[in-house]
């Protein structure tokens, strides 16, 4: 290409020519970015597509894989309120639905646009804020390495380079241009399609998302993971082992008990199994005992749950509990004609694994 048929095409980008990468340079970037450009579509286009096309059972309210389930699973490791929010809308199934469909949509439709180019800055950008979302939500899980936080990590980092470098030559943004020049010259596509950029704002924007995004990836690694300012850690939420808080305990004279459970730490994988009870007096003597034929029998109104989703209940071998599960459980008297003396209590909730979950208790209170 002549140095004229150049200058041509960067006046008709709308780009200054001589602060403009060349156009040689801008196709080099877009074959670069082309292997990239189809992976993030992809990714976020095969979400949305599952869900709306090849198994829509994650849209139905009724299903086990119901979406709801899995942003319920994401409540106890969610940082920077977004558990809060998920725990309002778990509570609101109109706005809970609509969030749904419209995270979904996003997926689905700029997935679809950046595998096809168009609009691809403006698409990057969506992907990016999916990404950011997600990382709050899901960054912490992952039973053997963190999972969640790879990907939301490399799909951001994409997101960003795909911001800068647009569409590339093999996009629609770039048959937009050839077709309607003078049309596609307009800032706005400059910014939400594609096209070559001044290379004071490339740089400019090169540095800026270069600083977010390292900030990004280490700040949340060091959060779930250590390893950076602090030494490696299993994340203040356990991504692998089960935990169950209790509290609001209320104990009876008659050995009856009434308490919180919230599964609030292990791998939504896998439900949580509750095998055994034990009510410890002073000394940590025995009083009572529920096994786990005992647990397994108690019947559904025992269990008053939080949410609709993901929840405590009777299993095979005693309670069974999924991910972000939290219900209100009554213990009835173990045996008939027990009167408890005044005193402190323990009560003692044992996993199928073995690790005990501990809440203190008094008669009464």
């Amino acid at each position: 290409m002549s140095s004229a048929t150049r200058m041509s095409a960067s006046t008709q980008s709308g780009a200054d020519p001589q602060s403009s990468a060349s156009v040689d340079t801008w196709r080099q970037i877009g074959l670069a970015m082309l292997a990239v450009r189809f992976v993030q579509g992809w990714i976020y286009w095969g979400g949305g597509s599952r869900r709306f096309i090849y198994a829509p059972s994650k849209l139905d309210p009724h299903a086990h894989s119901w979406m709801a389930n899995k942003f319920q699973s994401a409540m106890p490791g969610a940082i920077l309120g977004t558990g809060h929010i998920v725990d309002y809308l778990l509570h609101h199934f109109h706005l809970l639905y609509a969030g749904v469909i419209l995270f979904s949509a996003a997926e689905l439709i700029f997935g679809l646009f950046l595998l096809f180019g168009f609009m691809t800055r403006l698409s990057a950008l969506v992907t990016v804020g999916l990404s950011f979302v997600l990382m709050l939500l899901f960054g912490w899980q992952g039973a053997t390495c963190i999972d969640e936080w790879t990907m939301a990590s490399a799909n951001f980092a994409m997101g960003a380079a795909l911001f800068l470098a647009g569409g590339g030559v093999y996009s629609v943004d770039a048959w937009l241009r050839k077709r309607h020049p003078q049309r596609t010259a307009a800032p706005w596509f400059q910014w939400l399609g594609s096209g070559p950029w001044p290379a004071r704002r490339l740089e400019r924007w090169s540095l800026i998302t270069a600083a977010v995004t390292v900030a990004f990836v280490v700040l949340t690694y060091n959060y779930y993971r250590g390893s950076v300012l602090t030494p490696f850690h299993g994340g203040p939420v356990s991504a692998a082992a089960h935990h169950v808080s209790l509290s609001a305990g209320r104990l009876d004279a008659d050995g009856s008990v009434r308490f919180t459970a919230y599964l609030d730490g292990g791998t939504p994988a896998a439900p949580a199994n509750i095998v055994r009870a034990d009510l410890l007096g002073p000394g940590g003597t025995a009083v009572e005992h529920w096994g786990g034929d005992a647990l397994a029998a108690l019947p559904p109104g025992s269990f008053v749950n939080d949410y609709a989703y993901n929840r405590f209940g009777p299993g095979y071998a005693g309670i069974t509990a999924k991910m972000g599960a939290r219900a209100t459980i009554a213990l009835p008297a173990a045996g008939a004609g027990l009167h408890l003396a005044p005193g402190h209590y323990q009560l003692v909730l044992h996993s199928v694994d073995g690790r005990p979950f501990k809440l203190a208790l008094t008669v009464g209170g």
